[in-house]
């Protein structure tokens, strides 16, 4: 099984393929994941994405669907990756084909996790975390017990990430819009794309895309 998951920041794509990595041993293919370990590793690649990121210039193409491709690659038959973060174009969607053909694989579905903007900058810009565990809190829905402490570890500092704004978190939903919005009809006219209520509870979300998976 071959998923992409869409679906503008702060959507939950995240933590919902890190439950069917979870349950299904599916493998989360995610470019920004990817293109942060790469610039990690000496090589000609590796230097070659820190240079491109260091310049905040956009990695091409190219570059991201060699990465798709390597770790497809080094799966197994039987994992099934979950694309998160890729396609984010047309020209992606293409060559995603083109990579999928070329490993024997096809893709299954494209869950596109529907959301209402207002509130989802509302859930972005509210949220926290400790800064020593990392248990994550927010300023309406998930409040420590004890203000001032984490719940889960005791500790009295907190927080925010700095792009956790009102003003950045539209922008980013704006781009998501204009760039990755338009390849879903591609996946429309061939039947792929199913929409689930993103904010609903996490649980809720989760057994809405597993009925889906398991053709329910």
């Amino acid at each position: 099984m071959n998923i992409i998951l869409l679906g503008p920041p702060g959507a939950g794509k995240g933590t919902q393929a890190a439950r069917l990595v979870a349950d299904r041993g599916m493998v989360q293919l995610s470019t920004g994941d990817m293109l942060r370990d790469k610039r990690k590793v000496d090589s000609p690649l590796g230097r070659e994405v820190a240079a491109i990121m260091d310049s905040g210039a956009l990695v091409s193409d190219e570059i991201v669907s060699a990465l798709i491709d390597d770790k497809l690659a080094s799966m197994s038959e039987a994992q099934g990756a979950i694309f998160d973060g890729y396609p984010r174009t047309a020209a992606q969607a293409e060559s995603l084909d083109g990579i999928l053909a070329g490993r024997g694989r096809t893709l299954d579905y494209v869950i596109e996790l529907a959301v209402d903007e207002d509130a989802l900058v509302e859930r972005i810009v509210g949220r926290f975390t400790c800064a020593n565990c990392g248990a994550g809190y927010h300023d309406k829905f998930k409040l420590p017990k004890v203000a001032g402490t984490c719940d889960v570890c005791g500790h009295h500092e907190f927080k925010r990430r700095a792009d956790d704004n009102e003003e950045t978190v539209r922008t980013r939903m704006a781009e998501y819009r204009a760039k990755t919005a338009p390849i879903i009809p591609i996946y429309e006219a061939r039947g792929l794309v199913r929409r689930v209520d993103g904010m609903a509870d996490i649980g809720e979300v989760t057994s809405a895309i597993e009925a889906i998976l398991d053709g329910k």
